[in-house]
């Protein structure tokens, strides 16, 4: 997985991208200026989880855990983590800042329209106070 969030020049970027294998699954857009919070101070981590979320993440609840299949687990086999190091200063190393091309775009939502199963901005049930702002940006 690939981010991008703030390239060594200390200039904040424009988006933050995630990749997995090369393949843009989501790009995250600077929209600060439009009172949107931005990852551009704060150290970033990767984490995963296996959890029951099938009454609201798998197409609303249309999709059902099938129990019969458990215990689930993951795993990674050659996993790289392509990302800046935050130094005790906090300043990030070397880094780039990488906008998507129009190829890269068309890939992200192809990726999206073929394996996405959920998207919190298309969920307003999810937020009492309605989607967040980047949602409809």
């Amino acid at each position: 997985m690939t981010s991008t969030p703030t390239p060594s020049s200390g200039t904040p970027s424009t988006s933050c991208n995630f990749m997995v294998d090369d393949m843009p699954i989501r790009d995250f857009k600077n929209l600060e200026g439009k009172g949107i919070a931005f990852p551009k101070n704060q150290p970033m981590r990767l984490y995963s989880s296996l959890w029951n979320a099938d009454d609201w993440a798998t197409q609303g609840g249309r999709v059902k855990t099938d129990w019969s299949h458990a215990p689930f687990s993951a795993s990674y086999r050659g996993f790289k983590a392509d990302a800046c190091v935050v130094t005790a200063g906090g300043a990030a190393g070397e880094w780039y800042n990488q906008e998507l091309d129009l190829t890269r775009q068309q890939r992200m939502r192809w990726v999206q329209s073929n394996y996405m199963i959920y998207n919190y901005c298309t969920d307003p049930k999810r937020f009492a106070k309605g989607v967040p702002a980047e949602c409809s940006m």
